[in-house]
């Protein structure tokens, strides 16, 4: 019997080419979880991608409510030195345990997360917090560095081919904020740049 496999999916750019890998090893059900991104609008669109590859390759799909408050509560507040820094790891531990506590609840044998394929992400932190989570959840979490082997190119091309929508910014309004400081531009204006979740 195949190990059944819970990946916690932050956006389709991220997690394509981890998911075309992982379907074909184990019994994989993305869960997407991510009440950081804001407004509701991007949250939709980048869960519209992922349904919209899953239900291509079959693959089942865990949709959780936006949750936005939750994150406001528990996130928004933690201070934040710079990028991938205290509010980031508060972030990335909300997702995680929200991950491991359905996995757990569930019957899957181990969880994963994409987040550690963001190109501007650190898999060792994210890895380290994938790893308490999974320990008071009583369960493994899988560790990767996505970003290798290759993965990265193949998500590359997965999102050119189906032209897959890519965000231009990590998701929460701190770093959409970020992003317009960064280009001088009005706050929320899209300009559709390369991936970053």
């Amino acid at each position: 019997m195949p190990e059944k496999i819970l990946l916690h999916t932050c956006c389709a750019p991220c997690s394509i080419a981890i998911v075309e890998e992982l379907r074909g090893q184990c019994d994989l059900t993305v869960f997407f979880y991510n009440p950081n991104v804001f407004p509701e609008a991007e949250y939709l669109k980048r869960k519209a991608e992922v349904i919209s590859y899953c239900t291509d390759w079959g693959v089942p799909m865990v949709d959780c409510d936006y949750g936005f408050e939750a994150w406001e509560t528990k996130v928004a507040p933690v201070p934040q030195e710079e990028e991938n820094g205290s509010r980031c790891s508060a972030c990335y531990r909300l997702r995680l345990a929200a991950a491991a506590e359905y996995a757990r609840n569930h019957g899957f044998d181990r969880f994963a997360s994409s987040l550690a394929s963001g190109r501007t992400k650190k898999s060792a932190v994210i890895n380290a917090i994938g790893r308490t989570v999974g320990r008071e959840a009583g369960l493994p979490f899988l560790e990767k560095d996505w970003k290798k082997d290759g993965r990265m190119e193949r998500g590359y091309a997965l999102v050119a081919e189906r032209g897959i929508y890519r965000q231009d910014y990590c998701g929460c309004r701190f770093s959409l904020a970020d992003r317009d400081r960064r280009n001088g531009r009005a706050a929320g204006q899209p300009d559709g740049g390369p991936a970053d979740k």
